[in-house]
Order: C-alpha cells, then structure tokens, then sequence
C-alpha cells in the first residue's frame, strides 16, 4: 500500500496528538506527588533548602526513576524516602523523572572558593598520585551526568560528601561499584573539595 506525502503527515500528527493526553496525565500526577510528599524535603521545583536533601532540579529522568525504583524495593537504603515510595508505581516514578528534569537548576555560591579550586583539579584530572581518575571522565567535565549517572552540578556539598562517604563504606550498594573503588582512594579533604566544586557548577 502506498501513502501520499500528505497522508503520512496526518499519520504522524495523529500518532503525535495520541501522546499529548498521555504526557498531560504524567505531568499532573507528578505534580500532585510533588505537592504532596516531594517538596517538604526537594521544594516543588526541586531546589532543596537543606543540605542533606538533594537537589533535584535539573536531574535525569531515567536515573531519578531508577534511584525512586531502589528505594521501594529496598535496594537503596533510606528510612526517609522508603515509605514515600512504598505506594507509587513505576509509571510514577517516570512521571516525576521527567518532571524534576524539566525544572530548570539554579546557579549556586561556593562556600570555600579555596577549596572549590583543589577539588577543580581532582574533578578535571584526578589524582595521579593516588589513583582516583578525574570525575569528569564519567560525570562530564561540566557535570552533567548522563541518564545512568547523575548530574552533580549545582548539588548540596553536603549532600555530596554525604554520598561519596556511604559509597567508601559500602553503605550504597545500588549504583556503579566503580564508585566504591574511587570513593575508598579519597582523602577527606578531597571529599570536601570535590563536593565544594560540584555545588558551584551549574
């Protein structure tokens, strides 16, 4: 069978049309989901107030489902986010990866100027000494992640350090083992350092 020009174009528009409801249905569910657990601890934009709370504006929204996807089974461990997810599906959770993707990140002051240059380096090129390869090599040299890795631009230094420390004493398990290797070779400092960099990235 053949189709003329101006009939694929009314199959395609009408293939296009079918999925506007479907997106529509998916933002209003996570917006209602936000407003009604996300923003006590994330803000409704994803813009986090306290520290320990990452910030999730910006993020990727395969990599937001999978970490909300770990939590309800149990494979990341968080007493605070488990029972938040324990009643969502994952149809859900995609619905608010996209949502916090779409939220646009905010630039963010550095702290420690000072300690934001060291942890530059170590971001950009590693430490050659030791062993720890640069960040960039996996996160992207603005830190932008991909969507299996997460974006690190613009996050809490608290809330980073946080991490890098659970994924030194395998207390994070979920995510790239690869981490644990890279995590145990930082020194505290460095930690600090990295965490300071990243914040101030946008």
């Amino acid at each position: 069978m053949r189709f003329t020009r101006s009939a694929l174009l009314c199959l395609t528009a009408g293939l296009c049309l079918t999925h506007l409801p479907s997106r529509a249905a998916d933002a209003t569910r996570a917006e209602e989901i936000v407003q009604g657990k996300c923003f006590i601890c994330h803000g409704a934009d994803g813009e986090s107030s306290s520290p320990v709370f990452p910030r999730l504006a910006g993020q990727h929204a395969g990599y937001v489902a999978r970490q909300l996807a770990d939590y309800r089974s149990g494979k990341r461990v968080s007493t605070t986010m488990q029972p938040m997810v324990s009643d969502l599906a994952p149809a859900d959770f995609n619905a608010l990866g996209k949502y916090f993707e779409t939220r646009p990140p905010q630039k963010h002051k550095v702290d420690d100027t000072e300690l934001a240059q060291m942890g530059r380096f170590i971001y950009l090129r590693g430490n050659p000494y030791s062993g720890v390869p640069a960040c960039s090599g996996c996160h992207g040299p603005q830190g932008h992640g991909t969507e299996t890795l997460p974006r690190l631009a613009g996050q809490h230094a608290q809330y980073t350090e946080n991490q890098l420390k659970q994924f030194n004493k395998r207390e994070r398990t979920n995510d790239n083992a690869v981490m644990h290797s890279i995590a145990v070779k930082l020194t505290e400092l460095e930690v600090k350092a990295v965490a300071a960099y990243v914040s101030g990235l946008q």
